[in-house]
């Protein structure tokens, strides 16, 4: 009886460890039969890319991270699949891909190039200063991002430069409503305009404009000393510029008239001496 007992106990055992055995077989078999469907997905996702058929390379990517999560093709996946949508303009797919990732893969160490892509996503949507401002403000986040988080990258370099264009978009609205409240006779709204590019907007091409709109406002409500800083201000660092020369017109009334006649006088000279080279 006792061996029966130990017979059937060494039985059980047997069987135990053979079906682990199977199950850790069968285990290795679904998970390299994983990886094979990954990759082929991957690999059909790229040919398609590669032949222009964007949609459908979008497809196999997603199709590729959700066949195997885990593994080290799924944040590939997913960037491809944004990138897929990004060639071919389909800028809210690919924010909403990237979105995506950087939730799921914050710390996979393509996350610069993710962040890139979502820059440049919104950035490229740009129309003009009076559009919506939506697309301008966000690109302008996600490039101060890079700058900040990937200070030592070739994206961090590029982000550098597209917001300095970036800045002189948000400049040339502020200037467009500043002149726009001036024609109108609304001066503090206008003064505001021109103030935010002078305080936020000074490395931009339109700063020395703000400055003389503000020699401008200010002499037309009759703050003369307020004028008068302004104009020194854009005097002092601006002074060869054509606004520095409208400004210097607006106190000396005389000036426009005095620049004709000096004009007319060279132009005479020139004319004479053309003249005697005739006779």
């Amino acid at each position: 009886m006792k061996i029966k007992i130990i017979l059937f106990f060494l039985i059980s055992i047997f069987l135990t460890v053979s079906c682990s055995k199977d199950e850790n077989k069968i285990s290795t078999i679904t998970e390299k039969s994983q990886e094979l469907q990954v990759l082929e997905a991957y690999q059909e996702g790229m040919k398609s890319l590669e032949g222009g058929d964007v949609l459908y390379a979008a497809k196999k990517f997603n199709e590729a991270e959700i066949l195997f999560p885990q593994s080290e093709w799924a944040p590939k996946s997913a960037l491809m699949a944004a990138y897929s949508y990004y060639v071919q303009d389909y800028y809210g797919d690919t924010i909403a891909e990237l979105n995506r990732f950087l939730k799921i893969y914050p710390s996979n160490k393509n996350i610069d190039y993710a962040f890139y892509l979502l820059a440049i996503s919104y950035y490229e949507q740009i129309v003009d200063e009076k559009k919506d401002l939506e697309s301008i403000l966000k690109s302008k986040k996600y490039f101060e991002i890079i700058i900040k988080e990937f200070p030592n990258t070739d994206y961090a370099l590029d982000a550098e430069f597209k917001i300095n264009l970036i800045n002189d978009i948000l400049a040339s609205k502020e200037m467009y409503v500043g002149r726009y409240y001036f024609d109108k006779k609304k001066w503090i709204p206008a003064i505001n305009r021109f103030k935010t590019v002078i305080n936020e907007y000074e490395t931009t091409v339109y700063t020395e404009e703000a400055l003389h709109r503000l020699v401008e406002v200010h002499y037309t409500i009759g703050l003369i000393q307020e004028a008068k800083k302004y104009a020194n201000l854009l005097g002092y660092n601006y002074q060869s510029s054509k606004w520095y020369e409208n400004s210097y017109t607006i106190f000396n009334k005389k000036y426009e008239i005095q620049k004709k006649e000096k004009i007319n006088k060279k132009d005479n000279i020139l004319i004479k001496k053309f003249k005697s080279l005739l006779d």
